[in-house]
Parts: C-alpha cells; structure tokens; sequence
C-alpha cells in the first residue's frame, strides 16, 4: 500500500490530516478517500524527489506531481481536482505548523472544460418512470411493478427525478426522514448539512405503495430505518440504484444512457426551463454556492428566446 510506504514522519502527517478531515471538517467517507488519495499521491511523488518531510514539499514538487498525472492520461478536469486537494493539504499542513509555508498557494491549476452533460427531455423522465413490466430489464422475483422489488425500483426514480436528490443522500434517507403531510423530505447533504426538499404527487403516490406494500415485505431485522431496502433487507445500495438507471433507460426510445446524477441534472434543467428561479434550485440541490448552480444547469434556447421577446424593447 502506498500510504504504509511512505516515511514515518510523511504517514504520521497523512494520519493527521485524516483526523483533520473526520473530525473537523465532518466530510463524508467518499470526500475524505479523495482528499486522502490526493496528499498520499503527493507525499509519495514527492518521496523520489527527496522529499523527507512536510518543509520539504514545494512548489516544483507539486508542478512535478501534476505534470505527471497530465502525462498519464488526466483529463483537466481531473487535474483542477487535485490540485485543489493538494492545496487542501498544504494549507493544513501550514495552518498546523508543520510546513513554514504554504506551497499550495503558488500552485495554479487548468480550468477545466465547462461541458454541457446530457440530460432527459420531459417525456424520456416520464418514460423512464412509467415503465411497468420487465420490459426495462429487471429480473428476479419481487421485479414486477406491483411486486415489493418494483414498486421500490418506482419510488428510486420519482425521488431522484421529483427531488434531484444525490444517490447517495437517496440511499441514506430513513423512514421518519419522510414527512408526508407536507410532501417534504430530509436530506443529509455533503458536509452533512441537512436540509429539506419538497417531493410531488405522483412521488406521494409511489411512498405510499411501497410502504404499504413493498418495505413490510422487504423487511428483515437488519433493516433498520432504512427506507429504501435491498434484495436481503439491508439498505439499498448506491451501486444498485446506478445499475437500475442504466438498465431503465436502456429502453427509453432516445434516451441517453445516464446515471442516477444524470437524472439530478435533468431535473435541475427541467425546473428552471419550467421557471424557477437559480437561487431556488441552488436550495434544491444543495450547492454552496450559486456559482456551482450555475454551472451545473443550463437553460434552454427557448427560455432565453422567451425571455428576450418579453423584455427587451427592440424584440
């Protein structure tokens, strides 16, 4: 293991930085394994240029360490990522006193390409959702759409389409995160902030069969509050839901083959392209900041068109 291979003083720092993540900065597993895969690929580039400890690791190291992983193959937007957590690391390094400098502030990375993402016309969402039978490639028993295992598959679509929830927040809701006399439901967000997104009718609708008769015949004792179960009884699994998105739109006539993020995407386009205003769906999704809205949805020529005609006076 790389992280074991490095020198003592170099693995006591990658420890310290770990707690550092965990405990004050409550990021998630996933964000942390990021984070820490950043500074050990760092500490080990920079072990075969001499680098024996923290003062050591400056700025030609970190061009070096980048250079690299450009000539590896890393695509920009992979290489804004970490350099943004080498500079993550760095700056705790500094702050702890355990570098006299800050060499991450020297560290420039490329913008990374902005891409427009795929995403679902209203009609591929509908179908996507609405498709009843095996059909959409489900097997197994309890896969019809009115068997336990289907009317579950419903209610992961309507969620992920209805709220442009995360799939990792959708496999962490509970039971009680749910409150169904407003149609609102509690997301435990990145940096674990919470907060609470408003769902529809026809979500409403599939909520109601699937607790009434899909999770009471899903359930085991090792289920917990989870509300969304898998095949055993435990928690549904990220990878489970992304198979099941995969596979639902492998027969949607026209539809691009997307994940569950693709789905959060469609939505967040649908709903600005239906009106809403960038600040609201920023508070929808999630983002921190509205500049990260802004670059995850984009609007419609129509809408533009729309707006122009109605507000401009040589229209």
């Amino acid at each position: 293991m790389v992280r074991a291979a490095l020198p003592a003083v170099l693995g006591q720092a990658v420890d310290g930085y770990e707690r550092h993540l965990r405990a004050e900065r409550g990021l998630s597993d996933h964000t942390v394994r990021g984070y820490l895969g950043d500074a050990v690929s760092l500490l080990d580039h920079g072990t075969r240029m001499a680098v024996r400890a923290l003062p050591d690791l400056d700025i030609s190291v970190l061009r070096s360490w980048l250079a690299r992983l450009r000539t590896a193959g890393a695509a920009r937007t992979s290489l804004a990522r970490h350099a943004a957590g080498a500079r993550s690391f760095t700056a705790w390094a500094h702050r702890t006193g355990l570098a006299a400098t800050d060499a991450g502030l020297l560290l420039a990375s490329p913008k990374p390409y902005r891409t427009l993402p795929a995403i679902l016309q209203p009609a591929q969402a509908q179908a996507l959702i609405e498709l009843t039978d095996c059909a959409d490639g489900s097997s197994g028993p309890g896969g019809g759409a009115d068997e336990p295992q289907g009317l579950r598959d419903r209610l992961v679509l309507e969620l992920l389409y209805g709220t442009g929830v995360r799939v990792a927040e959708l496999c962490g809701l509970d039971v009680d995160d749910v409150d169904r006399a407003r149609r609102v439901v509690r997301v435990l967000g990145k940096g674990n902030k919470e907060r609470s997104v408003p769902y529809g009718v026809p979500a409403e609708r599939a909520i109601e069969a699937y607790l009434r008769r899909g999770r009471p015949a899903m359930a085991q004792a090792a289920s917990g509050a989870a509300l969304l179960l898998g095949t055993r009884g435990g928690r549904l699994d990220p990878r489970s839901v992304r198979r099941l998105v995969h596979r639902r739109l492998a027969v949607v006539p026209g539809a691009p083959d997307l994940g569950p993020h693709g789905l959060r995407h469609s939505a967040a386009t649908h709903l600005l392209e239906g009106g809403a205003d960038l600040r609201s769906v920023q508070e929808l999704l999630g983002h921190a900041t509205l500049a990260t809205t802004q670059i995850y949805t984009h609007v419609s020529v129509e809408r533009l068109r729309a707006a122009y005609e109605q507000a401009h006076p040589r229209a």
